[in-house]
Order: C-alpha cells, then structure tokens, then sequence
C-alpha cells in the first residue's frame, strides 16, 4: 500500500515539485547574477502558454517521439518511488533519452542535429557512472530493490562517498547546467539556439518540459537513496541535503563555462573512474 502511495505522489506532484524547482532556479540564479528575476511560478505560467498554443510539430513522429520520452521517464521515477529495482530503473531512464535524441533527429533542423548528437555524447558520459551507482548500491546494501536498501541500518552514503561525489559532477548533465549543457541550454548564450529542443514548440514543447521536471524529481529520488535508511529522521535529512545538493549544482551552473565534448568525456570519465571506480574496488574488497 505505501508503495501505491509513493507511485501515485510522483505521478501526481512531481510535475509540480519539478516546477517549483525550476522557478526557484530561475529565481537563485537571477540573484547570484544581481537581477531581480522572474516569479518563483514562472514555469506554470510557460507551461501554461505553451499548452493553449496551437499544436505544431514539424513531422508526424516528433510529437508521437516526445510523448514515448515522457512516458518513459514516468515509468522509471514510478518504478524508483514504487520501491522496486533501480538497476531496471536506470536501464528504462536511458531508454526514454534515446527516444529524446530520436525526436530532435526527426527534422530536418541543423541545430537539432546537432543537439542530438551531443545528447549521445552526454550520454556516454554519464551511463557509466550511473551503472556503477547502482552496482554500489547492490554491494552496499546486498540487493537492487529500492525498498530494500531503504530499510537499511545504515545510510548507504557511508559506503559509498566517492559515488555519491561522481553522481553530484555527472548530474549537471541531467540537470542541463552548465558546465554540461552542450545539447541545450535554460541560458541564452546557447551558441545552437536551443540545441534539441529547436524545432520543438507549443504541446511538444510542453511535453519536454514536463518530462524534464519528472526527470528532476527522480533524478533527486536517486540521491535520496544515499541517505535514506530505516530511521524515520533519515528523510527529512534525505530531503534538505537533496535541496543542497541541487543548489550546488545552481551554484556551479553559474560559476562555470561550458566545455567541450571532448573534455566533457574526458572529465566525466576521469571523474568516474577516480570516485566511482575507486569507491566500487573499496566495496568488493570489504566483502
């Protein structure tokens, strides 16, 4: 029943969690770079905008592309909030950025293409240390159940620091911060207009944006996971060490310029082998 509860919540509110997330990025961000900014519920009013608009898509697949990447990430943050296997749960998150990369190849659009292509070269960066994350959470824990590892005596952080580190560098991607916005970019010195979402507009625009404030909240789900166990205060803890983690990455979105592809794979993949890899030798040798 309490997996039911979890479920239907993410279903429910993350959209809107999502949102608030995004309005107060907007709002943080325009403080550090001494604006005033928009309301922290900016993004329903976008969302509000880009739904009453006409329906528009550049060929007949895009919209039908957009829809399979939500549905996807829907699935993956139900089955991680529903308690079951997050090994699985990674497998369908990576599956629904295909479909991404698929919608933005549709057209014809130079920009998209290329928004596309950096999209699989973001997601060669960051699967690897993602697999090792939830490889981590198996020796740590003993089993790749969610409802599992949070019943846990002890924080899974506690064996599994340098993961937790790697994960917080890799998810600037997922969050689309800079220094790893190269397939689009929330600024306006995207130097690709808008990268993959180009040729996106009105519904399918509102659809990619819903799918991302569903990616956001699990994306966060995930890094409850390292500091949840079976104590009742290990929440509370779990939910304002999320909010930090995520205002550092506003913080470092703000103080870093873009990379290059290359030194964008080369980073993530020094950083995954130097945090994650290190992390994962300690673990088996404990065992």
């Amino acid at each position: 029943m309490k997996s039911v509860v979890f479920v239907l919540g993410y279903l429910i509110l993350a959209p809107f969690v999502g949102a608030l997330l995004d309005g107060a990025d907007r709002v943080i961000t325009a403080r550090m770079q001494g604006r005033k900014g928009p309301s922290i519920l900016q993004p329903f009013y976008d969302l509000s905008k880009l739904f009453s608009k006409q329906m528009i898509a550049v060929n007949n697949v895009q919209l039908l592309l957009n829809l399979s990447y939500l549905g996807f990430i829907v699935i993956s943050g139900g089955m991680l909030f529903g308690g079951t296997d997050i090994l699985m749960c990674l497998f369908i998150l990576s599956t629904a950025d295909m479909f991404l990369v698929m919608a933005a190849s549709s057209d014809s659009s130079p920009f998209a293409n290329m928004g596309a292509a950096r999209e699989m070269v973001q997601m060669m960066a960051y699967e690897p240390l993602t697999l090792l994350v939830a490889v981590g959470f198996y020796l740590a824990s003993g089993t790749f159940h969610v409802g599992d590892i949070i019943q846990s005596d002890l924080s899974p952080v506690l064996y599994m620091p340098g993961m937790l580190l790697g994960f917080m560098f890799t998810a600037a991607i997922k969050f689309r911060k800079s220094p790893f916005d190269l397939s689009t970019s929330h600024h306006a010195h995207q130097e690709m207009v808008k990268g993959i979402t180009t040729e996106m507009s009105g519904t399918t625009l509102g659809i990619m944006n819903v799918a991302e404030y569903y990616e956001k909240v699990l994306i966060l789900g995930i890094f409850a996971l390292f500091f949840i166990n079976s104590s009742w205060w290990s929440w509370p803890v779990a939910i304002v060490l999320c909010l930090g983690i995520y205002f550092l990455e506003i913080l470092w979105d703000n103080v870093s310029a873009r990379l290059r592809w290359k030194t964008l794979l080369f980073s993530c993949w020094l950083v995954t082998l130097l945090t994650a890899g290190v992390n994962l030798l300690i673990l088996i040798l404990m065992k």
